[in-house]
């Protein structure tokens, strides 16, 4: 078994919740305030993208190490679209993946993603059955700006 994962939410008003992991680690949830929120958190459907390009990012970042690839700098950038009716799920996600560093081997990165993609993050495997997930990568040479 793959271990057991907790979370908790509780009510605060408004349309706010505060999550907590089993880990103890805390976030706050709100709606926009044309939905009655008043924007001061993530929003649910937020979440999803944000969990697949840390997912992705920790085991691309891992895998690049472990080729000793110089990397300096990787920004994960996902856009999310949903579909027009309820539930409004995503449909379809595009994930930028920018690279910065020193003689970046573009067949090794690409290689990382796939590897993340195919095997590694959860996050990619169940969201991939239901959403057309594209990957484009951009790789830039030397220091990652400060």
């Amino acid at each position: 078994m793959g271990g057991i994962k907790t979370a908790r939410v509780n009510y605060t008003g408004g349309m706010r919740f505060t999550a907590e992991a089993g880990s103890g680690h805390q976030l706050v949830m709100d709606t926009p305030t044309d939905e009655g929120g008043a924007s001061g958190g993530f929003s649910p459907m937020e979440l999803p993208l944000v969990a697949l390009a840390g997912c992705m990012g920790m085991d691309v970042v891992s895998i690049l190490r472990k080729q000793r690839q110089d990397l300096t700098g990787y920004d994960v950038a996902v856009r999310g679209e949903r579909a027009d009716q309820h539930p409004k799920v995503f449909v379809r996600v595009t994930v930028e993946h920018t690279f910065t560093g020193h003689g970046l081997r573009r067949d090794m990165v690409e290689r990382a993603i796939e590897l993340s993609r195919t095997r590694y993050c959860s996050v990619s495997a169940m969201l991939a059955p239901t959403v057309d997930i594209t990957h484009h990568v951009t790789l830039v040479e030397g220091d990652a700006p400060a």
